[in-house]
C-alpha cells in the first residue's frame, strides 16, 4: 500500500523559494542605492553650454577691452572745476568698468572736498564712469583775518575763501559778554543765525548785509541802505517773516523795524 501524502503535500505547500528579484529598469540598468546617476548625452552639452555662457560673460567683463574705463564726465559743479573733481575721484582709466569701487571714489571726494554736499558715482556703460556733484550753498559767512569761512544751512564750515561771495551776509557774533553763552554756545548761536537766514524772504535775504547776534533772543539784521530789523530770537521765524513783510510795505520809508515780538511790529525811522 502506497504511503499516505505528508501533511506538507496536503497543504500544497511548495518548496521554499530563493528570494524575489525587482524587475529591471528599462535598458537592463539598475540603480545603485547611494549612487548619482550621471547625466546623459544631452545634460552633459547644456552643462557645458552653461559654463562657457558664465566663463564668456567673466572674460568680457574683466579680461576684455570691451568693458573698460575710457572717460569721466563730472556734471554740476559751480565753484569747483571738473578737473578738480576728477584729479580727487582718481577714476581707474583703463580698469575693467566692473571693477571700480564707486563707493570708495565717493567717500574720497566726500572726504577731501567738503565743499561736496552730495555725489553720485554712476557706471555709463559700456566706456565711462559719471560724477554728479552737488555743492553746498553758503547762507552766512564768518570773516577771520582778512578771510571768509562759508557756513551752509546746516551749520557746516566747508571752506575758507579770499573774497566774499555777492549776496551772503556776514555773521557777527557778539555774545562774548552774553549771560547767555551759559546755556548756548557760540556753535548753538551760529546755528540761531542760520536759522533766521532760512526764514527770511527773498527780496529781505537779497538785502541783508550782516547778521548780528548778541544772544539767543538778541538777533539783529543790518539791511542795504542803513536799515535795521531786529528779530529776537530764532523762535517764530516763520511769522515774524510774514510780518515784517507786511510792515515794511506799509511803512517803506522806515528805518528801523522789530519783529521780536511778531504779534505787536513796530517801526520807527526814516
Amino acid at each position: 500500500m502506497a504511503a499516505g501524502s505528508t501533511t506538507a503535500e496536503k497543504s500544497g505547500a511548495s518548496k521554499p523559494k530563493g528570494p524575489s528579484r525587482r524587475p529591471s529598469r528599462p535598458g537592463g540598468r539598475d540603480r545603485v542605492p547611494g549612487r548619482v546617476p550621471l547625466p546623459g548625452p544631452r545634460g552633459l552639452m547644456i552643462a557645458l553650454a552653461a559654463v562657457a555662457v558664465v566663463a564668456g560673460v567673466v572674460w568680457a567683463l574683466y579680461g576684455s577691452s570691451w568693458l573698460r574705463v575710457e572717460r569721466v564726465a563730472t556734471t554740476g559743479t559751480e565753484v569747483l572745476t571738473p578737473r578738480e573733481v576728477e584729479a580727487v575721484a582718481a577714476v581707474p582709466i583703463g580698469a575693467p568698468l566692473v571693477s571700480v569701487d564707486t563707493d570708495a571714489i565717493r567717500a574720497r571726494l566726500l572726504r577731501e572736498l567738503p565743499r561736496i554736499d552730495t555725489v553720485e558715482v554712476e557706471r555709463s556703460w559700456p566706456h565711462g564712469i559719471g560724477l554728479k556733484v552737488t555743492e553746498r550753498k553758503p547762507v552766512l559767512l564768518v570773516e577771520k583775518g582778512g578771510k571768509f569761512t562759508e557756513v551752509d544751512s546746516t551749520g557746516t564750515r566747508f571752506a575758507t575763501v579770499d573774497k566774499a561771495p555777492v549776496g551772503v551776509p556776514e555773521l557777527a557774533l557778539d555774545a562774548a559778554s552774553s549771560p547767555s553763552l551759559r546755556r548756548f554756545d557760540a556753535d548753538r548761536l551760529l546755528l540761531e543765525a542760520v536759522g533766521v537766514t532760512g526764514e527770511l524772504p527773498g527780496k529781505i535775504a537779497a538785502d541783508t548785509r550782516v547778521v548780528r547776534v548778541t544772544s539767543y533772543d538778541s538777533i539783529t539784521l543790518e539791511l542795504s541802505g542803513g536799515r535795521t530789523v531786529f528779530w529776537g530770537s530764532g523762535e517764530d521765524g516763520e511769522v515774524k517773516a510774514r510780518v515784517l513783510t507786511a510792515l515794511m510795505k506799509a511803512t517803506p520809508k522806515a528805518g528801523h523795524f522789530d519783529v521780536s515780538a511778531p504779534t505787536a511790529p513796530a517801526s520807527s525811522g526814516s
